[in-house]
């Protein structure tokens, strides 16, 4: 776990630490988009579970979205009850998760997000996270995911 970047080690660090046992590794190629992480990982893009952070009502959100989909911010915020969603900007992203865009992962942030988890990541059985950098992912699935980040599975969008 020494040979991670400091980012990928505190997320694999929060995995053990919910009893997770998929690995942080390290891939030689970007995987910064769902489709750069499906191709390096010869998987589904449907497979690769986005992180995407927005600003809902002045706060973070993580949307864990299966990288088959746009996320539909007027039907989530209406769905959350929220009067507001937007994507975050860079210096949110960092702020809110330690981590820039095109690496963040779904846990091992400063303090915790609010997650939303996409269904549609339950139709594979396994789907691919990032580690904390665009060149770290892991191995998880829905059930997993939705455990480790108390996320609410919604339909996110199209």
């Amino acid at each position: 776990m020494t040979e991670l970047p400091v980012r990928s080690r505190l997320v694999a660090t929060a995995l053990a630490d919910a009893g997770v046992v998929g690995l942080v590794r390290e891939l030689p190629d970007s995987a910064r988009t769902a489709a750069e992480a499906a191709a390096a990982l010869g998987v589904e893009v449907g497979a690769i579970a986005n992180s995407l952070i927005f600003w809902a009502d002045d706060a973070p959100l993580l949307v864990l979205t299966s990288g088959r989909h746009r996320v539909d911010t007027a039907t989530l915020a209406a769905t959350l009850g929220k009067a507001h969603v937007a994507r975050a900007t860079p210096d949110q992203v960092r702020t809110a998760t330690g981590q820039a865009i095109g690496g963040v992962a779904p846990l091992g942030h400063p303090t915790p997000v609010e997650t939303v988890v996409d269904v549609a990541l339950e139709d594979y059985p396994q789907v691919w996270a990032a580690g904390g950098t665009p060149h770290t992912v892991f191995p998880t699935t829905f059930e997993e995911l939705v455990r480790v980040t108390h996320g609410r599975p919604l339909v996110v969008g199209d």
